[in-house]
């Protein structure tokens, strides 16, 4: 094992051995938001999966802002397990991979609570880490704000413009440090 600190983590919410979605009733309901001014939709995804106890406006945020894929085609996430899937196997995996867990049933557990944690509302990520994390060709940005600092020339404050525009893309702030500017 190498110098990274092992998270010793076993089950607390779930039993041992299951699958934290065998836990949970899921129930398929329609994710509409409708523009007050008109009466017309602006959103709109039918049959989306999610737990039975989830409020209508918690399953529109999700399945506006968060599920990836182009709404109407088939590779746009549909079910909440897909999101949550599709976020904790891709930090558990890089977890395995840099040594945070003494096995992989350690990994599994984990696996299996945060999934629980999440589907049932006890805790959730920012914005950015649903919206990047684990999407191919995404950039995996994870934190919801960035610190910039600028030299003080003209091409360091023009590219400053540009990353904060690709920060802002991936669904995070940021804010500057301005005191290099004359």
């Amino acid at each position: 094992m190498g110098q990274t600190a092992i998270l010793g983590h076993r089950r607390l919410l779930t039993p041992p051995k299951s699958k934290a979605y065998d836990e949970i009733k899921w129930v398929k309901r329609d994710s509409v938001i409708m523009n007050p001014a008109t009466g017309k939709p602006v959103f709109e995804q039918r049959g989306v999966e999610f737990p039975e106890g989830w409020s209508l406006n918690a399953i529109n945020i999700v399945a506006q802002k968060y599920f990836s894929g182009t709404p109407g085609t088939s590779e746009r996430e549909n079910s909440l397990k897909d999101l949550i899937d599709r976020v904790v196997d891709t930090v558990t995996r890089q977890g395995l991979q840099e040594g945070y867990f003494e096995s992989d049933a350690e990994a599994e557990d984990y696996r299996e609570e945060l999934k629980f944690i999440l589907a049932t509302q006890r805790a959730a990520f920012n914005s950015p880490v649903w919206f990047n994390i684990g999407v191919p060709e995404r950039s995996q940005q994870a934190s919801a704000c960035f610190i910039l600092a600028v030299e003080d020339t003209m091409p360091a404050i023009l590219n400053w413009y540009k990353e904060e525009g690709m920060i802002f893309k991936g669904g995070s702030g940021s804010g500057i440090n301005l005191s290099s500017i004359r």
